[in-house]
């Protein structure tokens, strides 16, 4: 693998080597099992895989979230050097690279600005939106390669390049989980082991929600999904959705599930100040 920084290289090396399909996997960093996945995923369909490296700014509403995220970019280049190959690039850019003018666009989502992380975090997606296609735009990547953890910004990505009539592919990939269940996330390093240890609820509180649904209507699993992770000292929940998998419409009843839809319940949990987001998908019944 070969590591670069600026765009004007990015571009000279992909032009040289002239393969297709080009893979991408955006990243912030800190890198862990679920950026391998999908790194490894991209890497069984591309010959030639590019993964940037950028916490972006723009989509941070919280000052002190930006300044707290983790940064490991030593041991992020050791991770990729394991399963990257002498083709494959890895883009570290500074932010002149990625903005060399201020970014002023403005992109909406219909119903996705409108639910879950969006009233949680305003102007989060925006900033997503802006980056993802000043990304899109330096790369021209054929497929790109997303985590389902982050399963709402999945949903605004499909529909940003819908909007903006780009080609590339999107593929998500499934959530990477710890043994205990936690879905891997950079910010599970900001934990406290204690507060960690007991993480697991969260996952453990989806299953049985997904297992209600059978037997139990949505008010009465969500109100279950409250009391479970309240239970735990520290851990508050920001919301809890049963959505469908396009226009993330949050329901109020199961009578109101589609036979040509997916749905998956969507959680946001603060763990001692430091968020947590889940999924897990709920069939019909």
């Amino acid at each position: 693998m070969k590591a670069l920084s600026t765009v004007i290289e990015l571009q000279r090396q992909l032009r040289k080597m002239n393969l297709a399909p080009v893979g991408f996997v955006p990243t912030m960093g800190a890198l862990h099992e679920g950026h391998l996945s999908l790194a490894k995923r991209a890497i069984q369909q591309c010959p030639v895989v590019v993964i940037s490296i950028f916490v972006n700014p723009t989509q941070f509403n919280d000052k002190n979230d930006l300044k707290n995220y983790p940064r490991t970019p030593d041991s992020d280049l050791e991770l990729l050097k394991s399963v990257l190959r002498e083709a494959d690039l890895v883009f570290i850019p500074g932010i002149k690279e990625i903005y060399p003018e201020e970014d002023k666009r403005e992109f909406h989502f219909g119903n996705l600005d409108n639910v879950m992380e969006a009233l949680q975090r305003p102007g989060h997606f925006n900033g997503v939106a802006q980056v993802v296609s000043r990304l899109f735009e330096i790369v021209k990547p054929d497929i790109a390669f997303f985590g389902l953890k982050d399963f709402q910004q999945l949903a605004v990505i499909k529909a940003l390049v819908k909007q903006t009539g780009n080609k590339v592919k999107i593929i998500g990939g499934s959530i990477i989980r710890e043994s205990d269940g936690l879905a891997m996330s950079s910010r599970n390093r900001l934990l406290d082991p204690e507060i960690k240890n007991h993480a697991a609820i969260i996952y453990k509180t989806l299953s049985a929600a997904a297992r209600m649904i059978k037997n139990y209507d949505i008010p009465e699993i969500k109100s279950f999904v409250r009391d479970s992770i309240s239970m735990v000292p520290g851990f508050s929940i920001e919301y809890f959705e049963i959505v469908d998998d396009i226009e993330l419409i949050p329901l109020s009843t199961k009578e109101e599930m589609k036979k040509d839809r997916q749905y998956f319940g969507c959680i946001a949990v603060s763990a001692e100040k430091i968020r947590l987001i889940d999924n897990i998908e709920i069939g019909l019944v």
